[in-house]
Order: C-alpha cells, then structure tokens, then sequence
C-alpha cells in the first residue's frame, strides 16, 4: 500500500515494514554476540598492556605472518604481525618497510627473550643491515585510564544529545524522542563493535575517536527527520495516524539522508584504500569502523529511531483509551 506525499509520489510504507528491519538489527546483534561468546573482547596492547617490536626489513616484499612461526618457534609464544611502511628515514626520502610484532601482555618479553628473538629474525627473515629491534613495553594502566576516559567522552556525549533532543522535540514529547534516539545510537555502537568481535579486532583508541564520530552523524540525521515529524504534526493534524505521520517523514528527508551517507562514505572509503594501499594503520584503525557506522547510522535513522517513536506513541495513546474507558464505565 502507497502513500501519497506533499510532492505527489508515491511512497513505500517504511514503518509499516518495520519488524523486518528490527529482525536485520537483532540479526546483527546476534551475531556480535555469537562472536563475544567465541572470541571475546581483544584489547590493543594500548589498553592492555604487553610488548611491541619494530625491525626495519631490508625492502617491501615480506610476509610478516612468515614471522609468527619463527617467534613460535624461538620463544613458544604467540603474537601478531604487522606489515608497516614508514615515511621519513635517514636516507633521504625513501621509504622504509618495518615489521611489526605485538605480544599481549601474558605474551610479554623479557630482555632476553628479546636479544633471542633479534637474533632469530635476522638469520631467518631479510632484515635491512644493521637494523636494530626498537622495543616498547607498554605498561596497562595507561591504557586503562585511556579506556575509562573514553567511555567517559561516550556516556556524556550520550547524556547531552538526550537533554537536547528532549529539549528542542517538546512539542513532540521531546523526551521519548531523545530515549528512542539514544536506542539508535546504541544500535549504531554496538555495530560498530560486533564487528570488531566478529573480526577479532583488537579495540583502541582509534575505535572511540570513530564512535565519538558516529554519534555526532547520525544524531544529525536523526534530528532532520525529528524536524520533519514536528512540522508535519502541525500540517496533518487529526488527519493521520502517528506511522503515517513519521512514515511521511522518513520518506519526505529520504533522499537528503542517503545522498549524505553517500558523500560520507565516499570520503571514508577513500581514506581506507589509501591507508590500505600504503600500509598506515592508524588511518585504517580509525575509517573502518567510520565505514561501519556510517552505514549504520544511516540504516539507525531510518529504520529504528522514527519507528520506535511512532511504536511509543501508538501504545501511550492506546494506554490512555483504555484507561479513559474504564473511567467511563467506572462511572
């Protein structure tokens, strides 16, 4: 069934449909699950605490997993690898290739340990001449303070877009609208984050910069849609019912709101290929989950905010027919 819209086309009824996008969303929630109860949550040795290890390679063509099985080997101990390149050297401007071993912190290495590690890489991988193992043993505390600190940043983030949106949506019982909000933007962080269990990702300080992002984005789109449905609760009063209402609304903002996830994410899929192409970790740490939640925060907005708000409203509205009805029989 067709809704007629203020531009006369024809519309599909989105909030109609909505339990089969609640399904995808629980679908995925599921799954992050599934993948917390399998893999667990893997913390970056900067909130975990461990060893790091960088050995500049003599050129680029390497496998940094062909060192697992050496450290495996010399130390009994496991570890991840990492192909890094660097842009500045001591040789004017060529670039160097580095190879980079973290070891978690029930991994973490003696100085020994170390020197036998050095050793062992030198005669069994091409490493550049004179190239000096440089070992950082980062301790944890650090790291949890950073940690606490960032959810931190997310709890107040979260708590100031609830005081806004309660304030500005009055009209359309503005603190509803900030609870249903907030769910989106749990959704959207808890997508970002199964997929870093999913995955095996390890979460870092990249991780909350990108969620701090992501909020920031899809509250945005989120409140274009809010200012819709207040506007439209003013035009279509006593003419529609509340999903008609939020459907007109998430229809009417469709195209803004997808034109702009597209932009988004055209600027970030171009920074993942260049950091993937050259190698820089940071820039992939931080766009790919800025991928993610740029598509979920987009998917949030249209499909969980309105519609729970509109489910909101539905049941308040049928509470209070119900209770006006017992009065009048009461009476």
């Amino acid at each position: 069934m067709g809704l007629r819209g203020e531009r006369g086309m024809q519309m599909f009824d989105l909030v109609g449909k909505r339990r089969y996008f609640f399904a995808i969303s629980i679908v995925l929630i599921l799954a992050g699950v599934v993948g917390f109860l399998v893999n667990g949550v893997e913390l970056d040795i900067t909130f975990e605490g461990g060893t790091l290890i960088n050995i500049e390679m003599a050129d680029d063509n390497f496998d940094a997993d062909s060192a697992l099985p050496i450290v495996k080997e010399t130390l009994n101990k496991e570890a991840t690898a990492q192909k890094l390149t660097t842009f500045t050297t001591t040789e004017g401007n060529k670039n160097a290739s580095i190879l980079q071993l973290r070891f978690s912190k029930s991994q973490k290495l003696t100085n020994d340990e170390i020197t036998k590690l050095e050793t062992a890489l030198k005669e069994k991988m091409n490493v550049k001449e004179g190239a000096v193992a440089l070992t950082q043993n980062v301790e944890p505390f650090m790291g949890k303070e950073m940690l606490n600190k960032g959810l931190l940043a997310i709890s107040i983030t979260a708590v100031l877009i609830a005081i806004y949106v309660t304030w500005r949506f009055s009209s359309i019982s503005g603190l509803s609208a900030a609870v249903m909000a907030l769910l989106a933007l749990l959704h959207d962080v808890f997508v970002m984050f199964a997929v870093y269990l999913i995955f095996k990702i390890p979460i870092n300080e990249s991780f909350f910069a990108a969620v701090l992002t992501i909020l920031g984005y899809s509250v945005n789109d989120t409140i274009v849609i809010y200012d819709r449905m207040r506007e439209n609760t003013k035009i279509m009063k006593n003419k529609s019912d509340v999903f008609t209402l939020v459907n007109t609304s998430v229809i009417q903002t469709l195209t803004r709101t997808l034109n702009t996830a597209a932009c988004v994410l055209i600027c970030v899929a171009s920074i993942y290929v260049f950091a993937v192409a050259y190698n820089i970790q940071s820039l992939k740490d931080f766009s790919m989950p800025m991928l993610v939640g740029t598509i979920s925060g987009s998917y949030s907005t249209i499909f969980i905010a309105g519609p729970l708000w509109a489910m909101w409203q539905n049941f308040k509205a049928k509470r209070k027919a119900t209770a006006s009805l017992k009065t009048a029989k009461a009476k």
